[in-house]
């Protein structure tokens, strides 16, 4: 069968790969054609678009960027019309998806559509489950609360598990032990080690990554290291350390596994600092008027995943003023040592029994296969 597949950012490349690994387990002739970044590249005949072309975030960029996203709106239904899937399968990245689902069902293709990793919509705009489902031929869910959401509109939808967990998994067995990941990085034995995950785009980086290297000359018996993501050209990480702290391309998992705590930025990486039993410290910095803007329409008492899945404050989230040095240095400094520490650490045992254990990625690539095969 022919899939047509589009990821829009780091964690849905990573989770869309995994996938696919999958369904060609269950697909012998499964050609592949894709939106999305190196994993996905790696696991595909065609790649159709890089995330490097494609990923914008927040209310000016996307502004600025309008003849961009209309030119990548154009050119992905017309490369979807001559390509001719079996399936389109949608991985988050809704204002661009969700266009793109209407335009298939439209058009009338003999293309099926499957939603997996779904859009936000219990955090804002929430009626969008209509449009979701009205766009969609299976719905396919890795949060544990999001059945129970949709179910509330009279839809039924697929949980699946959360991905995280499979990855974390196939991951576990290369992870640099401690002496040889400080060896690699020239790192200085017997100092904890403190990451920075200041986020996978590059509006995110700008945000926050300055502010998070404010807090390294607080803690001087501590060694940082920056988690830097490969679909982001070094130099903008030179911009803010100036050499002074190291940055290490594609080895999140490797710098988690040997951290004591970390600076995160809000995303995906929250989750995996948490199933890495790391305590954190949760930054967000959208800008003024984004932020103003989201806060009128955003309806959930917490920005970070943890947080929303536990139903509580587990970690420590600074959004806008309150991510200043000061408020930095002092959470950080909870999360060392002591009985907030202990707290998160139990609060993340209960956060892994809640996401459903592994196999999400074997369990929607079964389902998918089958509901493809049906005559």
């Amino acid at each position: 069968m022919k899939y047509y597949i589009i990821a829009g950012e780091a964690s849905g490349d990573m989770h869309a790969a995994n996938m696919m690994k999958e369904l060609k387990k269950r697909d012998s002739d499964a050609y592949f054609r894709v939106w999305g970044g190196d994993k996905m590249k790696v696991e595909a005949q065609e790649l159709a678009k890089h995330i490097k072309e494609t990923s914008f975030m927040g209310i000016f960029q996307v502004v600025q960027n309008l003849k961009t996203i209309k030119q990548n709106f154009r050119f992905c239904e017309q490369d979807i019309e001559q390509f001719q899937p079996d399936v389109l399968i949608l991985i988050d990245n809704s204002g661009f998806n969700l266009r793109i689902a209407k335009y298939v069902k439209q058009q009338g293709l003999r293309t099926k559509v499957f939603y997996y990793i779904l859009p936000q919509a219990w955090a804002w705009k929430k009626k969008r489950v209509h449009t979701i489902h009205q766009w969609t031929d299976r719905i396919f869910s890795i949060l544990p609360f999001e059945p129970a959401f949709y179910k509330s509109y009279g839809y039924d939808i697929d949980f699946v598990g959360h991905p995280i967990l499979d990855a974390l998994e196939l991951r576990q067995k290369d992870l640099l032990p401690s002496d040889e990941f400080y060896s690699k990085y020239e790192l200085a034995s017997g100092k904890p080690l403190i990451a920075i995950l200041p986020g996978s785009r590059k509006q995110e980086i700008i945000g926050n990554l300055s502010r998070m290297l404010k807090v390294i000359p607080h803690f001087p018996d501590h060694e940082f290291i920056i988690a830097g993501s490969e679909t982001i050209d070094s130099e903008l990480y030179e911009q803010f350390t100036k050499g002074r702290v190291r940055v290490a391309f594609g080895a999140t998992y490797d710098i988690l596994n040997n951290a004591k705590a970390a600076l995160v930025t809000s995303g995906t990486a929250t989750l995996e600092t948490a199933l890495f039993n790391v305590p954190q410290v949760v930054c967000y910095k959208a800008g003024f008027f984004t932020y103003h803007i989201l806060k009128r329409i955003v309806s959930i008492k917490y920005i970070c995943m943890v947080n929303i899945i536990l139903d509580k404050m587990a970690v420590q989230e600074l959004i806008e003023s309150d991510l200043n040095e000061k408020r930095l240095v002092r959470e950080l400094m909870l999360t060392l040592n002591g009985s907030k520490r202990d707290q998160i650490l139990e609060d993340y045992i209960a956060l892994r029994v809640k996401l459903g254990g592994t196999g999400a990625s074997e369990r929607v690539a079964e389902l998918m296969f089958e509901e493809l095969s049906k005559k």
